[in-house]
């Protein structure tokens, strides 16, 4: 691979010298369009095909050509992804990571070509290659989740106990410790005191996370827990998942391994089976992140990086890679429930009544 590497990145700088490609991002020829790559890490989870669908649709009609791949959730097919994407003369790199420390010399190679990169969505890390990052604000979608437990619990003057299970995300994923630590600290006090209970005993990131966020995986870890410790008619009364395809999979599990009283679900995405399910009764809510405002952030970001503006950041403080603090602009949640689905989801167009049903 390291030979592999230093032929294209030989290939890719003798591309910038020939196409012009570089800080200025752009070919000898002024009129020509200038390319974006876009690496998104997998088709399977809906989110991101629409995260893909949206940013194209975006750059093209913001002028640009958008060389758009999907890397099957394989590290090592994103690598050589964008390895191509830089050897075909990219201007800008836009990277959701399948995971963030696995690309460090495709993004050595981008360094080397003048290629700026926006990590999107989750932070790269272990490198001073990422020129900025752009996503929600991820700790804060799990203090959103955190927060709709507390309050729907009644946390603060309700008897209690209540017992709760955590479903978390990918630990390859930098996001996911930001989403389950918001959540934990808002319930991390009615733990200690006793008002909330995790039965089972697993309440690290490490004993909860979901390799992957494979719903399959979360099924199966729910299902365990379940004939482990609630066989016996112990009702679990929250079940907090980081994401809605872990969601998924713990409604899955307790459609089959449980009679207690059905408890209550946190998800992330509005995915559209989680977003029925949501309207039958069978999950409580889902933090709500509009790709399009993120996709439309990118691409001014893009438009800025490659005219030579100033390009919009809102946090210069939070978001350590391990190497540089790399500059972010975060977008804001909401959550979306039973009650408010209509307004956000379908009323915005994010969805119609039909895509629903």
């Amino acid at each position: 691979m390291k030979k592999l590497t230093s032929i294209l990145l030989g290939i890719a700088l003798v591309a910038t010298l020939l196409t012009g490609c570089g800080s200025s991002g752009g070919a000898s020829n002024s009129d020509a369009p200038k390319k974006v790559g876009v690496s998104m890490p997998t088709k399977d989870l809906q989110r991101w095909n629409q995260d893909g669908d949206n940013m194209e649709k975006e750059l093209k009609a913001a002028g640009f050509e958008v060389e758009l791949q999907y890397a099957n959730n394989d590290p090592q097919t994103q690598l050589s992804q964008i390895e191509t994407m830089i050897s075909n003369g990219c201007s800008v790199l836009v990277i959701a990571a399948v995971e963030g420390n696995s690309l460090g010399e495709a993004l050595d190679m981008a360094k080397a070509a003048n290629v700026p990169v926006i990590a999107y969505d989750r932070l790269i890390m272990n490198s001073d290659a990422v020129s900025y990052y752009a996503t929600f604000d991820n700790y804060k979608v799990g203090v959103v989740q955190g927060t709709y437990v507390k309050d729907t619990l009644n946390l603060d003057s309700a008897a209690g106990p209540f017992n709760i299970e955590f479903t978390a995300g990918d630990p390859g994923d930098n996001n996911a410790g930001y989403f389950f630590n918001g959540a934990y600290e808002v319930l991390k006090p009615y733990i200690e005191s006793g008002k909330l209970v995790v039965v089972s005993g697993q309440s690290t990131f490490e004993e909860v996370a979901t390799p992957q966020w494979k719903s399959e995986t979360a099924q199966n870890r729910a299902e365990n827990i379940l004939s482990s410790f609630y066989a016996d008619g112990t009702n679990v009364d929250v079940w907090l998942c980081s994401n809605d395809s872990t969601a998924l999979g713990v409604e899955t599990a307790l459609a089959t391994n449980y009679n207690g009283t059905y408890p209550i679900i946190t998800g992330q995405d509005c995915d559209k089976e989680n977003t029925k399910n949501m309207i039958a009764g069978k999950q409580s809510m889902s933090v709500f992140k509009d790709t399009r405002t993120l996709a439309s952030q990118v691409v001014k970001m893009v438009g800025q990086i490659l005219k030579g503006e100033t390009v919009d950041v809102n946090d210069t403080s939070t978001y350590d890679n391990g190497v540089k603090v790399v500059p972010s602009f975060l977008c804001e949640p909401v959550f979306a429930d039973a009650n408010n689905y209509k307004t956000i989801l379908i009323d915005s167009g994010y969805y119609t009544e039909d895509d629903l049903k």
